[in-house]
């Protein structure tokens, strides 16, 4: 009868079977490979011909520009060197025969199409008319002054270069326009120099010479051209305007400041024709920017030494606010309008910026007072604010500066998108203004008081977050400036906790109460001469009080209160920190508090908090009785720990023994053990052992993992550290070869382990591979 064998030995046949030809088929493809690649050898490719690494146009550019170098260079030589040697006719003849060639090459050149050589040429010719106005200067004018015969040959040769540029059959190059144009940079400023003229009639040079590159720049049409005139129009006139600037900045009288003034106005000028036939908006926006900068620079400059110098910053705002009514002009272009919009921006955040150190010595300037605490009342406002700080020197009209601006942003501002932060940013300039105004004025600390109360007072109506805001920075700095007096703190603290009170249902006006009544608690037990502990007591009301109110406002508001009580809290246990009997009582009370809160579904977990506090506070009291032994603090926390796991465990049977049980055992079996380690002797370590066994013994009947694991855990220990002694002996008994040998069995074990588990993982990998 034929074998048929069973289902799995067949499966495991046919996956060798297969194994055998996918083995077999490998192999003849490999041959086949190597067969192939015999008959057919792979043929070389030619290699690839280099890439050229410099285009013919680049190349011939180059070989042209190092020719004209070397030409001019030579021709220099000639003229310096060699020009000597010749007579003034052989001068003439030489200088004007090669000079006239080499210009009238070009023509010739651009006739045979040689563009690239003609630039060359040209350029050449055009280094050739300087040497030639050189030696002109050394054979006719020898005598003459080298900056005004500069200046003179500058101004030719600028004529010169245009006039051969603009010629019928050389327009069409590049060089000689751009060259004419750089050279008549140098004719005014040359000229100016020459003949001594002040710094007012070189900067005019300047300008003048930035005025004609911004004409040049807006009607020529070569780009060569362009480049260089608006090289020249910024260059010159950046530098003629930062001289004007200084010379505005340094001048001593009405008629030095008028000057310069007036200097400035004409770059301004400039800088707004610019603009206005400036066709990118980009570029015409900026130009009315430095416009209008320039014009309240002039105009603010000129009245400066006529004004005392507390008026300089407000002369110069008010400029720079007249600017929005040029910025309104229907007929200028909407790129210059919004240029000048923002000139008058920027200057009137430069003058809120000059205002900003008032601002800081103003707000700040009362926390210096929390060092000299009831040391009397200061004789002005002014004295309140710069116990430790300096007034600024001519800061009378800050509170004009920001008071100003904050109109302007109030009136101004009508976009709907911005119109709710200009009111905003109004509103803190005008709250800034306000404040430093009666340190400005110097009055009366009491009326400083006043006007500080009633800003806030003020600001907490308005019900809006940034009024808010302000408010408690007002409040903060009146609170400060408070601590100068004993009456004027009290009567500060009450009031202001009243009025934030008012808002209790927002989360900062609540937090800001309770604060200034924690505060308030602070003083009045301060002012009754009470000791710090028992001011922990009425501070503890604030706390009690936050517990209350928690219950009675919105979500949103109930975290900030019970964050503020609980600081408050803290700041009553810190204040009880000195003796430990009141401090039992403040832990206890807040305990009480805490366990008030988790009445209320939502804070169950208060009642963690709660019993911890009870559980400090019994044990701050033990430490006050000197009880050493750590049971008497650990064993009222476990009794009533256990009690609640067990009615846990009887309500909610699935709730695990780790849960129920382990932080009651814990509370008592580690501090105890710890106690034993330590090296206290006596009945503790078989007491502890004797309750770890029972502690076994109940986990095992009943089936419980924490007893069973925390129980003989803690009698392991207990037993190691009663048998230490005898362990240490039978160690040093041990012969020394002994660790050794026990170090090289434990070594086997561990190799012999090793190999059992690979066996174990090949063995799995074999089954696996037969399952597939």
């Amino acid at each position: 009868m034929t074998h048929i064998p069973p289902p799995t030995e067949e499966l495991r046949l046919l996956d060798w079977e297969l194994r055998q030809l996918d083995t077999r088929r490998a192999q003849l493809l490999a041959r086949r490979a190597w067969l192939v690649a015999t008959l057919h050898p792979v043929r070389p490719q030619p290699a690839a011909p280099p890439r050229a690494e410099a285009a013919a146009p680049r190349v011939q550019n180059v070989l042209l520009l190092l020719g004209g170098i070397l030409l001019t260079l030579a021709a220099t030589a000639f003229t310096l060197v060699s020009w000597r040697h010749l007579g003034v006719s052989g001068r003439a003849l030489v200088l004007g025969a090669v000079t006239a060639a080499v210009l009238a090459a070009p023509a010739v050149l651009l006739k045979r199409g040689l563009r690239s050589t003609a630039e060359s040429v040209a350029g050449l010719g055009l280094a050739l008319t300087v040497l030639d106005a050189y030696a002109l200067h050394d054979v006719a004018f020898a005598g003459a002054d080298g900056l005004r015969f500069a200046a003179a040959s500058a101004a030719v040769l600028a004529g010169v270069w245009a006039a051969y540029g603009f010629l019928p059959r050389l327009r069409e190059m590049r060089l000689p326009l751009p060259a004419a144009l750089a050279a008549a940079q140098l004719p005014l400023l040359l000229w100016a120099v020459a003949v001594d003229a002040g710094g007012y009639t070189i900067t005019a040079a300047l300008l003048a010479t930035a005025g004609f590159d911004t004409v040049v720049a807006l009607r020529a049409t070569a780009r060569s051209v362009r480049l260089v005139a608006v090289g020249g129009a910024y260059g010159l006139g950046g530098w003629g305007v930062l001289t004007a600037g200084w010379l505005s900045l340094t001048a001593t009288g009405p008629s030095a400041a008028a000057r310069a003034a007036a200097l400035l106005l004409l770059a301004a000028a400039l800088a707004l024709g610019a603009a206005w036939q400036t066709p990118g908006e980009k570029h015409a926006s900026g130009l009315a920017v430095a416009t209008g900068l320039l014009v309240v620079a002039a105009l603010g400059g000129a009245l400066r030494p006529v004004l005392p110098d507390m008026w300089t910053v407000p002369v110069h705002l008010a400029c720079g606010i007249a600017l929005l009514a040029a910025a309104g002009v229907s007929r200028l272009p909407e790129a210059v309008r919004r240029g000048i919009a923002r000139a008058s921006a920027a200057v009137q955040a430069l003058a809120v910026l000059w205002a900003l150190p008032v601002v800081a010595v103003a707000l700040l300037g009362p926390a210096s007072l929390a060092g000299h605490v009831w040391s009397g009342s200061p004789g002005s406002a002014r004295d309140a604010v710069t116990v430790e700080l300096s007034w600024p020197p001519d800061a009378a009209t800050a509170s004009v500066v920001l008071a100003a601006v904050a109109g302007v942003l109030a009136l101004t501002v009508r976009e709907s998108t911005w119109r709710p932060r200009a009111l905003d940013a109004s509103l803190i300039l005008a709250w800034a203004g306000v404040l430093v105004l009666p340190a400005t004025l110097e009055l009366p600390y009491t009326a400083t008081l006043l006007i500080q109360g009633i800003v806030t007072a003020t600001l907490l109506l308005l019900r809006r977050t940034t009024a808010t805001v302000l408010a408690l920075l007002t409040s903060l700095s009146l609170a400060f400036l408070a601590l100068a007096s004993e009456p004027a703190t009290l009567a500060t603290l009450a009031s202001l906790t009243v009025l934030f009170a008012v808002g209790v249902r927002r989360p900062l006006p609540a937090a800001a109460s309770l604060t200034y009544a924690t505060a308030l608690a602070v003083a009045v037990g301060a002012a009754l001469d009470l000791r710090p502990e028992h001011t922990a007591l009425c501070v503890l009301v604030v706390t009690a009080a936050a517990a209350l109110l928690a219950v009675y406002v919105e979500e949103k508001t109930t975290t900030a209160v019970e964050v503020t009580g609980t600081v408050t809290g803290l700041v009553a246990v810190g204040l009880a920190m000195g003796e430990p009997p009141m401090l039992a009582l403040v832990l206890a009370l807040g305990g009480v508090i805490a366990a008030g809160t988790a009445i209320r579904p939502d804070r169950r977990a208060a009642g963690y908090v709660a019993a911890a506090l009870f559980v400090l506070a019994t044990w701050v009291r033990l430490e006050s009785w000197d009880v050493a032994t750590p049971e008497a603090y650990t064993l009222p926390v476990t009794v009533p720990a256990l009690i609640v796991g067990a009615l846990r465990r009887q309500r909610a049977p699935q709730t695990s023994s780790w849960t129920a049980y382990a932080p009651g055992l814990a509370a008592t079996l580690v501090p105890s053990l710890v106690a034993v380690w330590a090296g206290q002797h006596g009945p503790r370590p078989l007491l502890l052992g004797a309750a770890a066994l029972l502690i076994i013994l109940l986990g095992a009947r009943h089936h419980l993992q924490a007893p069973l694991l925390l129980g003989g855990s803690v009698l392991v220990l207990d037993t190691l550290h009663e048998l230490a002694p005898y362990l240490v002996e039978m160690t040093t008994a041990l012969p020394r070869w002994v660790p050794p040998a026990l170090a090289g069995l434990l070594l086997l074990a561990l190799g012999a382990t090793y190999e059992r588990r690979i066996r174990d993982v090949r063995r799995v990998r074999e089954v696996l591979g037969r399952m597939n």
